[in-house]
């Protein structure tokens, strides 16, 4: 605790030092901002070589074509973290003008500091959402301050895979849509194989906050059509929906579907056939198992729902970063990054570009009708459920507490359900006192 009070305070003393640097010495500020009629901005990348050389790429071109503002890429830190290293630079008045890799819980955290530019009161910012069509994706994006602090890059939906080759061969011929089909599977899998499960993941019952992503958020944004859970300092969970998800969990435990021991590849060896999968999981695939093919040995689902929701555009939740501007910038600076956001994705053969070369789905509505990405998907099926569930993928909440109310998902509700030590509404009720706690 007095580690975050110390640096708490260094965040909001660097802001006033870098502030008051930028105001007395004119054009001479940090990055040499403005230099023979030059603009720099200091863009990090994440620390991942592919998206590095795309950042490194698309800035080389748009130099090009603005020669007045120039575009130095370079990848963030990652030690220890890459929130860490970001923190670091900002409270020691270092931070650059914009980077990428940033989640909107993290987000909420630097917002929270005054560490970022409100991205909706930036001139071109109407435009870009227009040019980029992600007006959809953009829906569940604002903070409760009603502000924009983060334009996503990608917003990878998770999706569940579940072993097709397998409900064949207890009689079951697509993936379950709803709790109760998904109830009939367990039986009939159980009854042919009873050293199998539904769901094999020992993260089921581990607490840590991450992890609730993948599987307590995929069913309760599905269940709650999204709800926030919680907004600004107050908890607007839905309890109705809430019950419900955790009441399944706790029908799957009952006929023993859940297997919460650790195992190697539990999915793709059969031991489960159910489980959280994301884009990136097809491209390891393809090196380490080839047998998993789509539609032959696998296929791709969105959440199962409650037996009395649509089944139909469903919503899950969004594995998804985007790119923020730091408050420290200067004014010419801002102008700079979002000239040069706009002009990246004004034009969809850099969002192609993105998606070919990391297979994160691009923030946008129209992945599966525009002709730019059609052949893309056309050699790469597989993704095509991801493209078409990006406007109904639910991103992280926008809480500076965030990592301590996940926590508390599994903690007091969804870990307690998995192992049969809470009903699912005393769960609920516990889970939901901690979070009001956190939240005072």
């Amino acid at each position: 605790m007095k580690t975050k009070k110390v640096v708490s305070i260094l965040f909001l003393a660097s802001l006033t030092v870098t502030s008051l640097a930028a105001c007395s010495t004119g054009n001479k500020v940090q990055n040499g901002v403005v230099k023979d009629g030059v603009t720099t901005i200091e863009f990090w990348a994440a620390p991942n070589p592919t998206q590095q050389v795309y950042w490194k790429e698309v800035a080389e071109e748009f130099t090009k074509e603005n020669p007045e503002i120039n575009v130095n890429v370079s990848p963030m830190k990652e030690s220890p973290t890459s929130e860490a290293s970001i923190q670091s630079a900002i409270a020691g008045g270092s931070a650059p003008t914009m980077s990428e890799n940033i989640n909107r819980g993290f987000a909420a955290q630097l917002a929270d500091s005054k560490a970022l530019v409100k991205l909706d009161e930036l001139n071109g910012w109407d435009k870009l959402k227009e040019s980029r069509n992600m007006e959809n994706t953009m829906e569940g994006w604002e903070f409760s301050d009603n502000h924009q602090y983060v334009m996503p890059i990608y917003s990878s939906p998770m999706l569940f895979g579940w072993r097709l080759d397998i409900l064949e061969e207890i009689g079951v011929h697509e993936a379950p849509k709803t709790y109760s089909e998904m109830l009939d599977v367990a039986k009939k899998l159980k009854e042919k194989y009873p050293d199998k499960y539904v769901w094999a993941k020992d993260a089921l019952a581990d607490p840590t906050a991450w992890k609730r992503w993948f599987d307590f958020f995929m069913l309760y944004d599905a269940a709650s059509n999204g709800n926030n859970f919680v907004e600004g300092t107050k908890f607007i969970g839905d309890e109705k929906a809430g019950e419900k998800v955790l009441g399944f969990v706790d029908d799957l435990r009952k006929e023993d579907a859940l297997l919460t021991r650790k195992a190697k590849d539990p999915f793709e060896s059969g031991l489960g056939i159910f489980t959280d999968i994301g884009p990136w999981t097809i491209s390891y695939w393809k090196e380490k198992f080839p047998e998993m093919k789509w539609n032959e040995t696998y296929t791709l689902a969105a959440p199962p729902v409650p037996d009395d929701k649509e089944t139909s555009n469903v919503n899950t939740f969004a594995d998804t970063k985007g790119l923020v501007v730091y408050a420290s910038a200067t004014k010419e600076q801002q102008e700079a990054a979002m000239k040069f956001i706009n002009w990246v994705y004004s034009n969809p053969e850099n969002d192609l570009k993105w998606f070919e070369k990391t297979n994160l789905p691009p923030a946008r509505d129209d992945l599966t009708t525009n002709d730019t990405f059609k052949v893309f998907l056309d050699k790469n099926p597989e993704l095509l459920p991801y493209a078409a569930a990006v406007p109904n993928a639910i991103p992280p909440m926008d809480n500076s507490k965030y990592n301590d109310i996940q926590t508390f998902i599994g903690q007091h509700a969804f870990n307690p359900v998995v192992k049969g030590e809470k009903d699912p509404k005393t769960a609920w009720k516990d889970m939901q006192e901690a979070i009001e706690g956190a939240l005072k």
